[in-house]
């Protein structure tokens, strides 16, 4: 997947800023694919030399003039043939499982801090996601807004995005009270293999 199918669907739901598009990523389309501001701005304009998605001016009299996008016919197409393709298998790439891997060689201080703000972390993104699934079905409850509501893929990926969190915050919390549990216990192993009064041994 490039980042242009993720952008082509985000904008499938109306015209859009960069800015807007920046935010839509940021609460939402982040869930499954990240993209930096200035890469979204980089690809609206390949997008749109391309033919995929056309922009209009915008004039604003108290505020600086914008350009809003649209998915053409042409960008439309792009999304069908992506959509028929296979997908490609998931996997992980993270930085703090490496560290996990190596805390009981390394120490493990650091990590348990890293993991105790990863879950943080994902408790306020998880209050983000619920918010944003409250404001996508409205006043109906989430069965019936599957059921019957007009748009609801920005509704299952945020769903997708909810079990992840939950998951990862999960996961954080209980690997860092068995790295405090193990610590703490090898700090009484070495307190206790210490005779008062006498000499270390090494």
């Amino acid at each position: 997947m490039a980042l242009r199918h993720a952008v082509l669907a985000a904008l499938l739901d109306g015209e859009y800023s960069g800015y807007q598009l920046a935010k839509a990523f940021d609460i939402g389309v982040a869930n499954f694919w990240h993209a930096l501001p200035q890469q979204l701005y980089a690809e609206l304009a390949k997008l749109e030399k391309d033919g995929l998605v056309t922009g209009r001016q915008v004039v604003q009299e108290s505020r600086p003039n914008k350009r809003l996008f649209t998915v053409t016919d042409a960008g439309r197409a792009e999304l069908q043939d992506f959509a028929e393709a296979a997908s490609k298998p998931s996997f992980i790439r993270d930085d703090l499982l490496v560290k996990v891997q190596s805390a009981d060689r390394i120490g493990t201080t650091a990590v348990i801090a890293q993991l105790d703000e990863r879950a943080a972390a994902a408790d306020a993104k998880i209050d983000l996601l619920g918010a944003l699934l409250r404001q996508l079905r409205g006043e109906a409850d989430e069965e019936e807004f599957l059921l019957h509501g007009e748009r609801i893929g920005p509704y299952l990926t945020c769903l997708r995005g909810l079990a992840f969190e939950r998951e990862h915050r999960d996961w954080c919390r209980r690997i860092a009270a068995v790295l405090r549990r193990r610590s703490a216990g090898a700090g009484r192993r070495d307190s206790a293999e210490r005779v008062p009064g006498s000499a270390p041994t090494w």
